[in-house]
C-alpha cells in the first residue's frame, strides 16, 4: 500500500501544484476563463483603440508602465526546464578583459590596441564569449571599428568601466571629410549583445564650441566652424542586436546610431548630455528595420530619438525625454532626396520641458512617403509644440526667407507624402508662448498630409493650433483656443 499512497500524494501535489502555476501565469484555468489575478495589462492595446484599465494619475506613470511591461517579458514557460537536472554545471568560457591585453584604464593612456587584439581574440572563438571591460576604470580608445565579418563567435560585450574618448579633436584621423564620422563602429556583427552598466563618454564639449549648429541656449553661430564631429557608437549592419543597459554622455555628435540594421532591441538606456549641445541626437535610426526601443531615459541638446529614411517596423515605447528637442521621425527628403518610412509607433513616453513633442518633419522638394505612425499614450509637461507636422522644415544652417528654404529645392513641385497618422491619448501642458498643434503642411498636390487623425488630445495652458493645407479628424480634443478646421 506505501507505493500507492505515494502514488496518489504525487498526484494531488501534481495538481495543486498546476493549479497554482496557471492562476499566477495569468494564463487559461481549467474552466477556460482567463485568470487576472497577475500582470493584468494597463491598456488594451491594439492600433488605432486604446481602452484604459484603470483611471487616475498613474495613468502616465513611467514606472508603472515599465514594470507592467517588464513583468510581461519576465514571464516564462512553467513548464520549461530552467534547471539542469544532471547536476553538471555548464561549462562557461572565462570572459576575455582588455586587460589581459595591456589595458590600462589609466587617465590618457591609449588603449586603442589593446581593445583591438581583444576584439580580434573574441571574434575568432568559437561559440559564444563575453568580452570584458572591467568596473572602476576609464579607459581612453580612439576611433575604432569592430568588425564582425570574419567572426565565428556570438559576442557578448560587458561594458562595467567607462570607454572614454580623447576630448581634443586632433586625435581624431578622418580620411574622407565628405562623409560621416565615426568614434566607436560596430559593423556586420551578428547576434551581437552590448551590455552594462557601464559608460560610453564621447567627451565632447570641445567639438560642440566648433560646432556649425547653433547653440541651443545662445543661438549663435560660431565662426570658422566645423562639421566634423563624429557619432559616439554607430552599429552598421548588424542583425539581431541587443543593447542593454548603458550609460551614454557627452557625445561629440550623435550619441546612439542604428544604420542599416535588422532585429534591434536597445532597452534601459541612459543618455545625458547638455541641453546646449549641438546636433547631440540620443538615439539615430536609419535605414534599420524590426527595431524596439525602450525603457530609456533620454537628456540630450537635440532629438531624444529621431527616424530617418528607410526604417520600417519601428517601436517605441516608454521613453522619458527632456530636456531635448523631442521623438521625430526625419527629417525626410533633403536635397530633392527620396526617403521611406513606415509602421512607426511612439507609445506610453513621457516628455518634459522639450522644443517639441512628437513631430514629422520633410523638406521641400524631397519625394517618398511617412505613413501608418501612431504616436500614443503620450504625456507632454511643459513642452513648447507638442504635436507637429512641418512639410516645409530647414534646419538653423539654412536660411529660411518668406516661408522658403534659401536656397531653394531642387524640386518645388514635390514633397515627402504624410499619411495615415493618429494621435491618440496625447495629454499634458503647453510652455507659455508655446503652440498647442502645428500642422505645417505642403501644397503640392498628392504630397500634402492626408488622414491625420486626433483622439482624446488634451493639451492645457499655451496657444492655439496652426495649419495649412490639412483637414485632421477629430474625436475628443480639448485645447486651449481652437482647432484646425476639419472642412
Amino acid at each position: 500500500m506505501a507505493p500507492q499512497r505515494q502514488l496518489f500524494s504525487f498526484c494531488i501535489f501534481s495538481v495543486l501544484s498546476f493549479s497554482t502555476i496557471t492562476s499566477g501565469y495569468g494564463g487559461t484555468l481549467p474552466d477556460n476563463k482567463p485568470s487576472t489575478q497577475r500582470f493584468a495589462p494597463m491598456y488594451s492595446y491594439k492600433l488605432g483603440k486604446s481602452v484604459p484599465q484603470e483611471a487616475g494619475p498613474e495613468r502616465f506613470s513611467l514606472h508603472t508602465l515599465g514594470s507592467t511591461l517588464q513583468s510581461k517579458r519576465m514571464v516564462t514557460n512553467p513548464f520549461h526546464p530552467i534547471h539542469n537536472v544532471s547536476g553538471a554545471r555548464p561549462s562557461t568560457p572565462a570572459p576575455i578583459s582588455v586587460d589581459k591585453f595591456g589595458a590600462k584604464g589609466i587617465d590618457h593612456t591609449d588603449d586603442t590596441k589593446a581593445f583591438q587584439k581583444a576584439w580580434l581574440e573574441a571574434c575568432s572563438s568559437n561559440g559564444a564569449v563575453v568580452l570584458l571591460v572591467p568596473p572602476h576604470r576609464s579607459y581612453f580608445v580612439k576611433q575604432f571599428t569592430f568588425s564582425g565579418a570574419q567572426c565565428k563567435s556570438h559576442i557578448t560585450m560587458q561594458i562595467h568601466g567607462t570607454i572614454m574618448a580623447f576630448e581634443d579633436p586632433k586625435t581624431y584621423h578622418f580620411p574622407n571629410k565628405s562623409k560621416q564620422q565615426y568614434w566607436l563602429t560596430f559593423e556586420r556583427v551578428q547576434n551581437l549583445v552590448v551590455e552594462g552598466p557601464g559608460t560610453i563618454n564621447g567627451n565632447g564639449e570641445k567639438w560642440w564650441q566648433s560646432s556649425c549648429k547653433q547653440n541651443n541656449i545662445t543661438r549663435t553661430l560660431v565662426p570658422n566652424c566645423n562639421n566634423d564631429a563624429p557619432t559616439a557608437v554607430t552599429f552598421k549592419t548588424c542583425n539581431n542586436l541587443t543593447v542593454h543597459n548603458l550609460n551614454f554622455e557627452k557625445a561629440q555628435q550623435k550619441h546612439v546610431s542604428f544604420e542599416n540594421c535588422t532585429d534591434v532591441k536597445a532597452s534601459r538606456l541612459r543618455i545625458n548630455t547638455s541641453e546646449a549641445s549641438p546636433n547631440t541626437d540620443g538615439i539615430h535610426v536609419t535605414e534599420t528595420k524590426n527595431i524596439d526601443i525602450s525603457m530609456s531615459r533620454i537628456s540630450t541638446g537635440d532629438d531624444c530619438i529621431s527616424i530617418m529614411g528607410g526604417s520600417q517596423n519601428v517601436y517605441v515605447a516608454n521613453i522619458a525625454c527632456g530636456p531635448g528637442h523631442g521623438i521625430s521621425i526625419g527629417s525626410l527628403g533633403r536635397g530633392g532626396s527620396e526617403d521611406h518610412v513606415s509602421d512607426v509607433t511612439v507609445f506610453g513616453s513621457r516628455l518634459t520641458g522639450t522644443m517639441y513633442g512628437v513631430r514629422i518633419k520633410t523638406w521641400p522638394g524631397g519625394s517618398g512617403y511617412a505613413t501608418n505612425i501612431t504616436f500614443q499614450m503620450i504625456q507632454m509637461d511643459n513642452v513648447t509644440n507638442p504635436i507637429i507636422i512641418d512639410q516645409n522644415y530647414c534646419d538653423t544652417a539654412t536660411k529660411v526667407i518668406n516661408g522658403e528654404c534659401k536656397p531653394p529645392p531642387l524640386q518645388k513641385n514635390t514633397a515627402v507624402k504624410v499619411h495615415n497618422v493618429m494621435y491618440q491619448s496625447i495629454n499634458g501642458t503647453v510652455s507659455k508662448d508655446g503652440q498647442a498643434i502645428v500642422f505645417n503642411c505642403s501644397s503640392v498636390p498628392g504630397g500634402a498630409c492626408e488622414k491625420i487623425v486626433l483622439d482624446d488630445v488634451r493639451l492645457e495652458k499655451g496657444g492655439a493650433a496652426v495649419c495649412s493645407n490639412v483637414k485632421p479628424t477629430y474625436s475628443r480634443v480639448d485645447l486651449p483656443l481652437n482647432r484646425c478646421p476639419n472642412q
